[in-house]
Parts: structure tokens; C-alpha cells; sequence
């Protein structure tokens, strides 16, 4: 049976791959030269934009992003919510000149925030930070970002990490099937494929309150909208078929729930 792999923090001897992403020339300045003076630190780009960031970090696939909120066009909070998922996802560690916004990226899940102008010794300390983070716990505050860099409350997308052999995804809600527990694992079912998920389905459950997701059976959680057909087996069996041919026999203890979709 297949387990989840133990990830270690990023080893101290292994460099650093660090993006410094401000649209001021100063500011990118000044963190280089501090970054220079701070060992197993190599800075692999800048950007002055949003767009460009997402460029580079696609290209260089840095360990670590130092990111400016405050850019034109394209704040960090966007290039965060922008970003393409997969075999690397970077720590993200939040740089400002204003103290509101960097508690709130803080506590939405960055590493660390800086505030400017930064000071060699929080720099360093971010950086210590940002090494003992394996990529389980990169991906995980990367997709808390992600939930609170929605505009509007209402709309935010709950992120899902769903893992394929060493990659991780950070997968919206929506795009989502169903989840199927077997044993210790739980799986993620969407179009186009199947990922390990990092929570218990019952965790799943919780996050996923209140949104089109119902539980069906002690080891499935399926969304409503991907449903495609619902059929009888018995007075208290029924068979769910979703949108991907996926199909979910529903336990009685589950049949008021199924019912209850018939009303939709």
C-alpha cells in the first residue's frame, strides 16, 4: 500500500534558489545585497511585475520568493492566486511598507512577512524560516493564500493539495468530483485524473462545510454538481453516477442525503 513520503525541511547545504520580486529598483537592491551576505542564499532572478514574477518563477523554479505586495496591476496577492502548481511550489515570504497587509498575508499562510525596509537580521531569520519548510507545508500555506487573495469573500475558492507520485496541486474545489477514502489514503477524483489527498476526509468534511459537497458512504464525499444520474437499488440503496462515469453506492445511513438532492 502506497503512504505518504516523510519530507524534510530543505537541507542548510543545499542553496537556496531565491526570486526578489519588487517593481522598485531600490527595494530589489537592497535585498539583494543583504541576501548576498546571508550563506546558502543564491538569487536565481528579480521581477518588477506580477507577470514577469510568475515568468520567473516558472522558469527558475526558485525555493524561495521574497514578494512585494504593492505592484501595479498585479499585487502579490495575485501572482500568489496565479500561480501554476506542480512538482515545485516556492515558499513565499511577503515584503511591505505596510503593517496591515503583511499581518494579514501572515496570517493567511506566508512564512514570514518583512516590512520595509528590511533589516538584515529579519531577512536572515526568514530565510531560516523558509529552510525548514518541506514542500507538504509550502503547498499548504500557498493554498491558504490562495483562499484569501479571492476579491470578494463570497466567491473565494477553497483550495484543495492533492498529490501525484512527488508532485503536489493545489486544486479548487470546484474541479473536484468526489474524495474516496481507502484504508489510511483518501483520494481526489477530478477530470483529469486521481491525486492523494494530504487530510483525513473527515478533515475534508469540515473544510468543505456549507459548500456542494455531501457525504454519501463512511468513505466517499462527492460534489453535487458533478453528479450526472442517480438510480435505485433498493428502497434505501441508492447508486450515484458522476459526470466522469465514477460511480458511488450511497449506505442507508447516507440515503436522507441523496433524497434531499432529489429536491435541487
Amino acid at each position: 500500500m502506497e503512504t505518504l513520503p516523510c519530507y524534510k525541511g530543505l537541507s542548510p547545504i543545499v542553496p537556496l534558489k531565491t526570486l526578489i520580486v519588487d517593481d522598485e529598483p531600490v527595494a530589489r537592491k537592497v535585498l539583494r545585497e543583504e541576501l548576498e551576505t546571508i550563506d546558502d542564499v543564491v538569487i536565481v532572478a528579480e521581477a518588477d511585475n506580477g507577470a514577469s514574477a510568475l515568468d520567473q518563477i516558472a522558469a527558475q523554479e526558485p525555493d524561495l520568493v521574497l514578494l512585494d505586495l504593492q505592484m501595479p496591476a498585479m499585487g502579490g496577492l495575485d501572482v500568489v492566486r496565479r500561480l501554476k502548481t506542480g512538482s515545485h511550489i516556492p515558499v513565499i515570504v511577503i515584503v511591505t511598507a505596510y503593517d496591515q497587509f503583511a499581518v494579514q498575508a501572515f496570517e493567511a499562510g506566508a512564512v514570514d512577512y518583512l516590512l520595509k525596509p528590511v533589516s538584515r537580521e529579519r531577512l536572515a531569520e526568514a530565510v531560516e524560516r523558509a529552510k525548514r519548510l518541506n514542500t507538504l507545508e509550502a503547498a499548504e500555506r500557498v493554498a491558504r493564500i490562495h483562499e484569501i487573495a479571492e476579491p470578494v469573500p463570497a466567491q473565494r475558492v477553497r483550495r484543495i493539495i492533492g498529490r501525484a507520485r512527488e508532485e503536489y496541486f493545489l486544486l479548487g474545489a470546484d474541479e473536484v468530483y468526489a474524495f474516496q477514502a481507502e484504508g489510511d489514503l483518501v483520494w481526489i477524483w477530478t477530470a483529469k485524473g486521481k491525486y492523494l489527498a494530504t487530510q483525513t476526509l473527515k478533515t475534508l468534511q469540515e473544510r468543505l462545510r456549507n459548500t456542494s459537497f455531501r457525504r454519501i458512504h463512511r468513505s466517499a464525499l462527492v460534489n453535487i454538481d458533478h453528479v450526472r444520474k442517480m438510480s435505485t437499488l433498493s428502497s434505501q440503496r441508492w447508486l450515484i453516477t458522476l459526470s466522469n462515469n465514477l460511480e458511488f453506492i450511497v449506505s442507508k445511513r447516507q440515503a436522507r442525503n441523496v433524497r434531499q438532492l432529489l429536491n435541487w
